[in-house]
């Protein structure tokens, strides 16, 4: 299924779509968790655009390159250009709210972590971002901290919140404007709670935003796509 950014309601978002900019440890838990050091600077990385899939009703996971983590993240939509902004420029500048998974090749990642090579392999897979549709912005409330969490087969995986968050959500975009300029129709996650684990095919998700936003999904195997193009040649002689 193509993906096209969609409000809560399932109507279309009039925006293009673009890169996703992720923050990486934005939760300390989160970090001793994975035996990382807690950083003092946010750590930055992107998935193309290519990576992004609807979460619900269904998103397919590799099967054939080791353990798929989830990791569930709140996820903020930009509506204008941004480059080089303070934190209220950035707050007054999302279209929506939503929830995101940032799926990852944990065996890859580690793999690639020890030879020093980037984690793009890991990251930025086709398929690695499952997103919700949006909250519109004028709609959600900060004056208290908003929660996401993510229940698998009805067991609590993930919870966490803004004030636990190491660099705070509109804090965490103005640094990043200084790094990659932000487009309208990028998408920004904000970091994940501890909790993390393996997604098999068969998984029941439900994930929150608040008490606003509630996700159901099913994870679902994919194929490997090598083994078809091969297995399709093959036929053909």
């Amino acid at each position: 299924m193509s993906y096209q950014h969609r409000w809560i309601d399932g109507s279309a978002i009039d925006l293009p779509v673009g890169k996703v900019v992720c923050v990486g440890r934005n939760y300390a838990e989160h970090a001793r968790e994975l035996g990382n050091e807690v950083p003092d600077a946010p750590i930055l990385f992107i998935k193309p655009a290519s990576s992004l899939v609807p979460i619900a009703p269904s998103f397919s996971i590799p099967t054939d390159q080791g353990e798929v983590h989830h990791e569930i993240e709140m996820a903020l939509l930009v509506s204008e250009r941004l480059q080089n902004v303070d934190a209220l420029t950035a707050q007054w500048s999302m279209a929506g709210f939503g929830l995101g998974l940032d799926l990852t090749l944990r065996d890859v990642q580690n793999e690639l972590k020890k030879k020093g090579h980037p984690w793009e392999r890991a990251k930025a897979f086709d398929g690695a971002c499952p997103v919700s549709g949006f909250i519109d912005a004028r709609g959600v409330s900060w004056k208290q901290p908003i929660e996401i969490s993510l229940e698998v087969n009805g067991a609590l995986r993930q919870r966490g919140n803004t004030t636990q968050m190491l660099f705070p959500v509109f804090q965490l975009v103005a640094q990043m404007s200084k790094v990659f300029t932000l487009e309208p129709g990028d998408i920004i996650l904000t970091g994940t709670p501890s909790g993390v684990a393996a997604l098999q095919p068969g998984d029941q998700l439900v994930a929150t935003f608040g008490n606003t936003l509630k996700v159901s999904t099913t994870v679902t195997a994919r194929e490997n796509t090598e083994e078809v193009a091969g297995n399709e040649i093959r036929e053909r002689w």
